[in-house]
């Protein structure tokens, strides 16, 4: 797999440069003294170089954190199957923890990482969920087989939502990449082997605005 990311492409922009619309985007999310100090998370930094796409951007990752048609374990299983095929080491120290928050657990994560090793582990539409982020990265369509598996449970809109929620990361993690943004230094950054930089298993963390603690729980 493809080496972390270690040196800004794009830098965070200097502070009197900032202008209302920047600090728009850096506060989206609503960390606290963001208006004023900026956001901390890299990846809201580097879009805030650009305030309209940015804030597109925003504005259709927070329907997928809060929005969709899908519940929170589909959810991420997607983001983390995506995050293996695309080689995001970002996306998946975040999105590990979120999964956990989920109620999936590391050796789930595990087995969605190895898939399709192991997938008798999963209920046949979890399986059709995660052939669809390979299918759609691998082949650039949904086969007939895992359409038909897809829709015994989901409804037309869930399975609207979750091609596009692929659509979505596969988007963001070719931007993280791409702008050469690296996990925040003072993360505890999780591999694709599940081990922490410091050697502890990885916990619970809170997408943003979903507990009161997901500011302190992501650990920078």
């Amino acid at each position: 797999m493809s080496s972390v990311p270690n040196e800004f492409r794009i830098k965070w922009p200097p502070k009197e440069t900032w202008t209302d619309a920047t600090r728009e985007v850096q506060s989206f999310w609503g960390e606290p003294n963001s208006w004023e100090e900026g956001s901390k998370t890299n990846i809201i930094q580097i879009m805030a170089n650009h305030p309209p796409m940015a804030l597109a951007w925003s504005h259709f990752g927070k329907y997928f954190m809060t929005g969709h048609t899908l519940n929170n374990r589909q959810l991420e299983f997607v983001v983390l199957r995506v995050a293996v095929l695309v080689k995001s080491h970002y996306e998946w120290h975040n999105h590990v923890g979120y999964a956990m928050q989920a109620g999936i657990t590391l050796e789930e994560i595990a087995q969605i990482r190895d898939f399709p090793e192991g997938e008798n582990a999963f209920t046949d539409e979890e399986r059709a969920i995660l052939s669809t982020c390979d299918e759609l990265i691998k082949s650039n369509n949904v086969s007939d087989a895992t359409w038909a598996t897809l829709q015994k449970t989901l409804r037309q809109e869930q399975i609207m939502d979750l091609v596009m929620l692929v659509g979505n990361y596969v988007m963001t993690s070719w931007a993280i990449s791409a702008f050469g943004v690296p996990i925040e230094g003072g993360a505890d950054a999780i591999g694709f082997d599940l081990k922490t930089k410091s050697g502890k298993t990885p916990g619970v963390t809170y997408r943003p605005g979903e507990h009161e603690d997901w500011i302190e729980t992501r650990g920078y």
